[in-house]
């Protein structure tokens, strides 16, 4: 266990304060050098990966949202969306302002990035040794933010995320009422990106100052504190309620905002660090190759297999020092420190393991999970004798398998040739991207296509757009319903063209395993598609997927 002894454990963390463990990261002028070069050599790191892609389908979702709003549509009155509204809105500003481009939105990416390497290291910096601390924000960046590098809602939800954690835990050291009203407005933010991780978020800043409360004897969760936390998080939702109101999209919004409890988690239930493996991947990481490279590779995707691992070792610190005090030993700072950080990672675990327990979910808050990382590594205050022998070998397996996923993430990126040419800016793809230039030379911007099921990123970049409220289907989690609404838009008279992927429903076992077989089975859109368009060209995106270029029959083929 991570634990102290004697007298060590009763001073607070400020009197056991040397030149390896300060008291409160950022006080010292080494830590704020080291803070802002983190951030610039973090920044300049991600910015390899500006204009790579793999057209993954989600990025479209975010994306397709901005331009929207940009355009003056309102979400869920205007169009479909099941995220609570701000990466929309922020997005939509930085359009408004810097132009609208891809290369626009993934700086933002950058931004946020780098920003939470340096409160991964500020956070671990407290009970870690300065070289672990680096270490970990390291981590945070060339395993974590560039593991999915896309234009998602979460990369936003995660820095108001580290941004709240940290302002709760000065909240705690220095007793003073202004950080707990910041820890529950970024709190509030975190909710307006992403409902579930904001809500998980603030039931863990909750339990936390409540055990510290109530075990530590602390004053944190008195009234005017508490008002504090709570006005906090209520003035961002407020505003929020206040504009949809003047909009007359209240009603709609909290069904929006509620819709996933009912259909998303359906679809998308997986087991508890779900690998997102297809068959021919396992065989490819365990069964091709010589020994040697497939230990190596082995040792790669262990790192992926250690990652859902971290949230539950908080699980044990947060009973481990709380049983502690319960027991009469006296609090330090060092153990309010454990137990409000391990609360608020418990609350946002919950939130990962509602909606997707997936590695995909676990990565997004990478830069909180390796904080965990810098604790077993580094924490100076251990002294369990197993941890403290086994802590080189810990670390050099850290370094080799977390630096072996930084590589080929890096690789990947490094080694994209292919250039494609986009109505928002250049590209570069590993493989050759035959549909985008195809849209290009026959759609016009902003005409009416239909990207079917799912891959609102083809609208974004050939500035099209999609002829109904929603930008992508997905048969499971949307429903009959939504289909019927699509179904609807391409009955309208207009000669609406399409591109269908029919192979869509082989991505399902690997994705989303829990989809009804009936809703795989039986798709309405499919068939309508299939029975009143004709397929002009067929064509293959830079991810090896397949689709159909389509037409009403009763329109040529351009």
């Amino acid at each position: 266990m991570l634990v102290s002894t004697g007298a060590e454990r009763e001073a607070p963390l400020k009197e056991q304060a040397s030149a390896s463990r300060p008291d409160s990261c950022g006080s010292s002028t080494w830590d704020s050098v080291i803070s802002f070069l983190i951030f610039f050599a973090c920044f300049a790191y991600l910015c390899i990966f500006l204009r790579h892609s793999t057209l993954e389908p989600d990025e479209g979702i975010v994306l397709r949202g901005a331009e929207r709003v940009l355009h003056g549509e309102v979400p869920y009155r205007d169009f479909f969306s099941f995220y609570t509204p701000g990466s929309f809105f922020l997005l939509a500003f930085l359009f408004r302002v810097f132009g609208d481009s891809f290369v626009v939105a993934r700086v933002s990416l950058v931004v946020c990035g780098a920003i939470c390497s340096v409160i991964t290291y500020l956070l671990a910096r407290r009970v870690c040794t300065h070289w672990i601390s680096v270490l970990a924000a390291l981590l945070a960046t060339t395993a974590g933010a560039a593991f999915r590098f896309l234009v998602l809602h979460n990369s936003y939800s995660t820095l108001f995320a580290c941004v709240a954690l940290y302002a709760a835990v000065r909240h705690v050291e220095k007793r003073i009422s202004l950080w707990a009203f910041a820890a529950g407005s970024f709190a509030s933010l975190t909710f307006i990106f992403e409902q579930s991780k904001g809500a998980g978020l603030f039931g863990g800043i909750v339990l936390g100052l409540m055990l510290l409360r109530f075990t530590a004897n602390t004053r944190d969760l008195e009234t005017p504190n508490f008002a504090m936390l709570v006005l906090g998080f209520s003035w961002p939702l407020l505003l929020t309620v206040m504009y949809f109101a003047t909009h007359q999209a209240t009603g709609v919004m909290l069904q929006s905002w509620l819709w996933p409890l009912r259909h998303y988690t359906q679809a998308n239930h997986v087991p508890y660090g779900f690998q997102n493996w297809s068959d021919q991947s396992r065989t490819a990481i365990f069964h091709t190759g010589p020994l040697l490279l497939r230990a190596v590779q082995i040792l790669l995707v262990s790192s992926d297999l250690m990652v859902p691992v971290l949230p539950l070792v908080s699980i044990g610190l947060l009973v481990y020092w709380s049983t502690r005090i319960f027991r009469g030993d006296a609090p330090s700072a060092e153990s309010s420190y454990y137990i409000l950080a391990c609360s608020i990672l418990a609350g946002l675990l919950a939130s990962v393991v509602i909606v997707r327990p997936d590695i995909l979910h676990f990565m997004y808050l990478a830069p909180l999970w390796y904080v965990i990382l810098a604790w077993i590594l580094g924490s100076t205050g251990a002294r369990n004798r197993l941890l403290l022998a086994t802590r080189p070998i810990l670390t050099a397996y850290t370094i080799a398998a977390f630096g072996l996923l930084g590589m080929a993430l890096l690789s990947v990126a490094v080694g994209a040739d292919k250039t494609v040419h986009t109505a928002r800016g250049t590209l570069m793809t590993n493989e050759k991207e035959d549909a985008l230039p195809y849209l290009q030379t026959h759609t016009a911007p902003g005409q009416e296509l239909l990207v079917y099921p799912y891959l609102p990123l083809y609208n974004y970049l050939s500035a099209t757009r999609s002829p109904s409220p929603l930008d992508y289907f997905q048969p499971g989690m949307n429903t009959p319903g939504q289909g019927a609404e699509i179904i609807t838009s391409l009955n309208s008279g207009r000669p609406v063209p399409v591109l269908f992927e029919p192979w869509f429903p082989e991505k399902f076992a690997n994705s989303w395993p829990d989809t009804p077989f009936a809703a795989i089975a039986n798709d309405p859109v499919a068939d309508y598609i299939v029975r009143n368009y004709r397929i002009c060209k067929m064509l293959s995106s830079a991810s090896g997927w397949r689709f159909h270029y389509m037409v009403p029959k009763e329109t040529a083929c351009p």
